[in-house]
């Protein structure tokens, strides 16, 4: 049994690690001076608003996607994730006594980020058919998940002004919602792409992960470590361990397909979203904090993810 697990703990490393060591990457070539600070701000820019809209975009066309749009799964991944919000945001007072950094502790606990490392993922444990279902799940969570956080955040800092409808707006005009609907569209009306586009759509996609993942490591500081606390450490605690536990055991009773329990467990078992610091400090918010739930989380991850696909692939879950 010992040798099985970690022969299935092999696998598991085998879709976590390349992600990791991109990452890795990325903090070593910024140590080293061959990219900087403005070199990342633009590649994310890049990947933001051009390659991973482009990606998402060509994985749907690729897709039969009326066999991925599951409504029952797709709901069951937007009720479960409010479920857990709920139970933070309940939670959090007896955990965080600071009222300031409970819209920061329950925005680290519940926000994954889904549309890198959370695809990633996936691509890596199911490819093609597994980056295609990740991108609708993710088209769905990512404006619950705002909606949740400019919530949480705008009640926790009472002299915040950033308005819930602005952000409505903004996931309105969010390039990676558009390319998703835009690939749907096309996917489902069968609209032919001409070779030269669909070619260098291929191209473009090709290129968006890796980049995305050595952006996420040249834009990490490991000195935020250091100013870890014990409300960082639990945020990073409760995001890889119970939240997945909590959104993963009633999918698995509901008896959702393997290869759909993955590709959830994936997602929700991403580290936390960078996002979340962004909208930390947009908001006037604790962006210490904020950073070290992001940085730890990440690293963290490797192994939390591996062990914990390990043990559902041993249990024949996915």
């Amino acid at each position: 049994m010992f040798s099985e697990f970690f022969s299935l703990l092999g696998f598991a490393f085998g879709v976590t690690g390349p992600i990791f060591l991109l990452v890795f990457l990325g903090i070593v070539l910024k140590k080293i001076r061959i990219i900087d600070d403005t070199f990342t701000n633009n590649a994310s820019k890049l990947v933001f608003m051009v390659a991973m809209p482009t990606m998402l975009f060509m994985s749907m066309i690729n897709t039969d996607i009326r066999s991925l749009i599951d409504p029952g799964y797709l709901i069951y991944a937007l009720v479960g994730t409010l479920a857990v919000f709920i139970l933070i945001s309940l939670v959090t007072p007896l955990i965080v006594k600071e009222r300031r950094d409970q819209g920061v502790f329950i925005q680290g606990v519940f926000r994954s980020n889904l549309a890198i490392v959370g695809l990633a993922f996936c691509f890596n444990a199911y490819g093609d058919i597994g980056l295609a279902k990740a991108s609708v799940l993710m088209s769905v969570m990512t404006i619950l998940y705002n909606i949740l956080s400019v919530y949480t955040l705008t009640t926790c800092l009472s002299d915040s002004k950033v308005k819930i409808a602005e952000v409505l707006l903004s996931i309105a005009k969010n390039p990676l919602i558009l390319a998703l609907i835009a690939g749907i569209i096309f996917s489902l009306l069968a609209i032919p792409l001409p070779k030269v586009l669909h070619t260098s759509g291929e191209y473009i996609a090709r290129m968006t992960l890796p980049l995305a993942l050595i952006c996420i490591g040249g834009a990490m500081s490991l000195g935020e470590l250091k100013n870890s606390s014990s409300v960082s450490t639990t945020a990073v605690f409760a995001k890889l361990i119970v939240t997945p536990i909590l959104i993963m055991y009633p999918a698995y009773l509901l008896g959702f397909e393997p290869i759909d329990l993955g590709v959830l467990f994936l997602m929700v078992s991403a580290p936390t979203a960078a996002a979340s610091y962004i909208m930390v400090q947009a908001m006037g918010g604790n962006g210490r904090l904020a950073a070290n739930i992001v940085v730890i989380s990440t690293l963290a991850s490797l192994i939390t993810v591996s062990f914990g696909l390990a043990f559902l692939k041993q249990f024949g879950v996915v």
